[in-house]
């Protein structure tokens, strides 16, 4: 009997080179940026098929109701849900994933997957990976090569032992990992015809994984293992214990096992793929003008060359007038303009605005949450004017507010407003007051998204200010929970 492979998701990172569109509140793999799905969701999406069981998650408690909501909208129900205390890299994830379906299939296939790369052709990847099972089962850590089209300085290469005709998914001995190189590097690397691109994918078994822990980095796997047996249920997610986790080193699994591990293969695949880590990636991945230009959005270039301009809002006009290799990226709050060349260095662009206090740095003007999103339409001294949706049969949670009062106006569907002990239905172009200190919950009984227009006012109007009595989706006090 064919044993099922289980596909594991990474979708703990914050994206940081893809700012402003892709912040720490809202990283990329949850956006739709090139199709009408997210990221996250064509991951899941393409690891969907025969011969592959439900997917495990591995994420960050901010975003597990967001990784459930956008697999519930494939109508995909995971595995299981693994939630990280703190951000500790790739080790310490794949090891916590390991144990957890060590416990319910001994030994079991398992692929390890970035959960925001793009790869057109799924079934191709699929027949790939596939390829690669009797080199896993054999007790072998697979990792899967890219073809390169250029001499990208911007990923790790993979040096194969043997030359491989038509790059065929044939697995070999891996003989080495590059780090990132230079220009000169990559090209004499690309032009040899022996290294493809690290896609940071794996597929093993996980009693080879763990054995590797066990020899190469018996910390991870220790203080992993103590946080998986303390860990607590919490509704369809399994919180890890954050003392023992505390503990684990921030290191990748490339530098925590697999360099130092004998048994590694390589499978190539020769099909188009990106891990979208830059502007410049996205610029390579979207629909290019003559000119070579890439619009999106509400975006007019003219007389513009191999350039990337990109509009998220509505309401905005992004102009580019004889732009060369230019990537502008206008969100409501913010605003990038670099060289394509410089798009890698992003990254050091939105550390100086975190330390600047910058808000901008890591938060969205929208805010996503479990019954739907919110979103600051203008702020004054002691007022605010929001934009709420709340998605069909979904619940606020029974709250008060020590330091502010809230009018809520109806535009569309119908709300279900608990305010003390009364109960009203509001429907469009209704209004109802919420006073400072009053228990309220807010709900949509529809099968419609519920919109409504909220102002508030008062000395205070931060998100901590919220104190919780009731709450479906058992989140404690404060902004998030």
């Amino acid at each position: 009997m064919t044993r099922l492979i289980h596909p594991v998701l990474l979708c703990g990172g914050s994206g940081t080179r893809l700012w402003p569109l892709s912040r720490k509140s809202y990283p990329k793999q949850f956006v739709k940026l090139t199709h009408d799905e997210s990221l996250y969701q064509a991951s899941a999406r393409r690891l969907h098929d025969a011969g592959f069981s439900a997917p495990s998650i591995v994420t960050a408690a901010d975003f597990r109701f967001i990784v459930t909501e956008q697999l519930a909208a494939l109508e995909i129900v995971p595995a299981d849900i693994l939630i990280e205390p703190s951000p500790k890299n790739t080790a310490a994830a794949i090891c916590a994933a390991a144990l957890a379906i060590d416990t319910r299939d001994p030994g079991g296939l398992m692929l390890v997957a970035p959960s925001d790369h793009v790869i057109a052709d799924a079934a191709r990847f699929r027949d790939t990976v596939r390829a690669a099972t009797t080199a896993a089962n054999d007790g072998q850590l697979v990792t899967f090569g890219v073809l390169p089209n250029r001499a990208e300085t911007g990923y790790g290469w993979l040096e194969l032992s043997a030359p491989t005709p038509d790059f065929a998914p044939v697995p070999q001995p891996l003989r080495s990992f590059v780090e990132k190189p230079d220009r000169a590097t990559a090209e004499a690397l690309l032009a040899g015809g022996m290294h493809l691109w690290n896609a940071g994918i794996f597929l093993f078994t996980t009693t080879a994984i763990l054995d590797a822990f066990a020899r190469h980095a018996p910390d991870v796997l220790t203080a992993t293992r103590a946080a998986l047996d303390a860990a607590e249920k919490d509704l369809s997610f399994l919180r890890l214990a954050p003392a023992p986790w505390s503990q684990l080193p921030d290191i990748s699994i490339d530098y925590a096992v697999m360099e130092r591990s004998s048994n590694l293969s390589v499978v190539p695949y020769d099909g188009a793929w990106s891990d979208l880590g830059d502007w410049q990636a996205v610029w390579r991945e979207g629909d290019r003008e003559a000119s070579g230009t890439v619009t999106v959005g509400n975006a007019t270039a003219l007389d513009c060359e191999d350039s990337l301009l990109q509009a998220s809002s509505d309401t905005q006009q992004l102009v580019g007038l004889g732009l060369k290799d230019i990537v502008a990226v206008a969100m409501p709050d913010a605003v990038l303009v670099a060289h394509k060349d410089r798009v890698q260095e992003v990254k050091a662009v939105v550390a100086t605005l975190k330390a600047r206090g910058v808000a901008q740095a890591e938060t969205l003007p929208r805010d996503y949450r479990p019954w739907g999103w919110y979103e600051s339409l203008a702020v004054g001294g002691r007022f605010q004017v929001k934009r709420i949706v709340v998605h069909p049969s979904a619940a606020l949670s029974l709250q008060s507010h020590h330091h502010r009062a809230e009018h809520w106006i109806v535009v569309e569907g119908t709300a279900k407003v608990t305010l003390d002990d009364e109960v009203r239905l509001i429907s469009e172009n209704q209004s109802m007051y919420i006073p400072l200190g009053s228990k309220h919950r807010l709900e949509n009984p529809g099968k419609v998204p519920l919109t409504l227009i909220e102002v508030q006012t008062g000395s205070y109007l931060g998100e901590d200010d919220i104190i919780r009595y009731e709450d479906v989706y058992a989140r404690d006090q404060g902004a998030k929970g």
